[in-house]
């Protein structure tokens, strides 16, 4: 058991670090608190974290429930979301900046905010279509199994939130350390993760809706 804990806990907290992401958060954060003092940045990471945390956890509970109520099935949301990883992780890649992520707009609108914690930071930077799409499969995969296999991924969310502050709160210090080089080579390597990961949230997605549609599912004999 201890070693099926270990192994979710690894590919969820994986999983959700890399597309949430905070480090390439670091310039988009920098540039919309670049009048801030160091105290209110920390300040400004910490209620974004939190935030951030609070809505991908309420997604990773309730968001099978939602779409349940909506008449969504949980195939085609695995292969949407897929697809929305997909671009996210062609454009990390790339290393260019994501509009699935956040738009230009966006940041500019930001910079000009009293609070930019709630938006655009926690949402959707941190807490964008991506991360709740990732959060919600990896649950409805959890929930296949014993009711702890919910945990890894709660954990994954709220140790991703925590890196998160850290990164954030420091973003200064993040960036002089690894430099536009380092980043670099960060995102793509997340990216290539993430391509990885949305492939297979969209195989998930299709082998488990397509019998259905095409009417190849098991008959009752007789």
């Amino acid at each position: 058991m201890l070693s099926e804990v270990l192994s979710l806990s690894l590919v969820s907290l994986s999983a959700v670090f890399f597309v949430v992401d905070p480090l390439s958060a670091v310039p988009f954060f920098l540039a919309m608190t670049r009048d801030d003092s160091a105290q209110k940045r920390r300040e400004t990471a910490l209620r974004a974290s939190v935030a951030a945390a609070l809505v991908l956890s309420t997604f990773a509970l309730a968001g099978a429930h939602i779409f349940r109520l909506l008449g969504i099935g949980l195939p085609a949301f695995k292969v949407a979301g897929g697809m929305v990883l997909l671009l996210l992780a062609l454009d990390m890649l790339r290393t260019q900046p994501s509009r699935t992520r956040i738009t230009e707009g966006e940041v500019t609108a930001g910079s000009h905010k009293e609070d930019i914690a709630i938006v655009p930071l926690a949402m959707p930077l941190l807490a964008g279509p991506g991360s709740i799409a990732t959060c919600i499969v990896l649950m409805a995969r959890a929930r296949t199994g014993p009711w702890w296999q919910a945990l890894p991924v709660l954990g994954a969310i709220a140790v991703t939130c925590l890196a998160a502050y850290l990164i954030l709160a420091g973003a200064t210090r993040t960036e002089r350390v690894l430099g536009s080089t380092g980043l670099a080579i960060l995102e793509r390597a997340a990216g290539l993760l993430l391509v990885a990961i949305a492939v297979q949230f969209m195989m998930d997605g299709l082998g488990e809706g397509l019998p259905g549609l095409l009417g190849l599912g098991v008959r009752p004999a007789g």
